[in-house]
């Protein structure tokens, strides 16, 4: 089944942190990680992402740095920053207690405090 892609909009800057809360990445990586990790549902295009992680960078949630890979080719590597987990920590309740609404109205899961 496809999944609109539109409500990927709203939880792109959550999925994103949470993938650099395990580890540094680049951007590549990230939309590579993203989509395995979702089993296909969500392919973030370049063009998506790289804006995302420069207003997050603007935010203070994420910094950067270049490193050279082994095939001598520099990578823009991105880290999650401690203002960047609170907001993720946010982001995740705010997520629970929007999916709980949400299968509540459906008549999924009752309806639970977050």
């Amino acid at each position: 089944m496809a999944i609109d892609k539109s409500l990927l909009t709203g939880s792109a800057t959550m999925l994103i942190l949470k993938l650099l809360d395990e580890t540094n990445m680049y951007g590549y990586q990230m939309i590579e990680e993203l989509r395995k990790k979702s089993n296909n549902t969500f392919e973030l295009k370049a063009g998506t992402l790289y804006p995302l992680l420069h207003t997050l960078e603007q935010k203070n949630m994420l910094t950067s740095y270049e490193e050279t890979a082994d095939n001598a080719r520099v990578r823009k590597y991105y880290s999650i920053t401690k203002f960047g987990r609170k907001h993720l920590k946010e982001k995740k309740e705010e997520w629970k207690a929007y999916t709980a609404a949400v299968n509540g109205v459906l008549g999924g899961a009752s309806f639970a405090t977050a």
